[in-house]
């Protein structure tokens, strides 16, 4: 696993559709629900006609999780839900998740540090898992 400034990323060995599959139910068995799914891929063929590899993003949420942060922050919403990307690099298959600190920082409320770092612990276990 590899942790930037603003992601936490695994290369897994799995096809594109088998690791969408995998992510939503290692997500899911860490609280967390996929509410949009955006295929880019897709979408950069309809509006600019790219072919680009497939890239889909995946807006999870952790409804307790989200509940609490915007008891603390009402405007929080901006920096949710919690975007996950599957893409393909070649034969290679690249899951990358937001880094949930990183995000909660731009709120500058260190109240939400809590949430934000069981997040975090949730999304990387979620993502050791695959």
């Amino acid at each position: 696993m590899n942790i930037t400034a603003y992601a936490i990323t695994r290369t897994i060995d799995a096809s594109f559709e088998d690791a969408i599959e995998h992510v939503t139910a290692a997500l899911a068995a860490e609280g967390f629900g996929i509410l949009t799914t955006i295929d880019v891929q897709a979408t950069m063929k309809k509006k600019l006609d790219l072919d680009v590899a497939p890239y889909t993003i995946l807006g999870a949420c952790n409804p307790q999780l989200a509940s609490r942060g915007l008891a603390i922050e009402p405007d929080l919403g901006v920096l949710l839900p919690c975007n996950v990307i599957v893409r393909r690099d070649g034969d290679t298959t690249i899951v990358s998740a937001m880094e949930p600190l990183a995000a909660m920082r731009l709120a500058e409320n260190t109240d939400l540090e809590p949430l934000a770092s069981e997040a975090r612990e949730r999304i990387e276990r979620a993502l050791g898992a695959l």
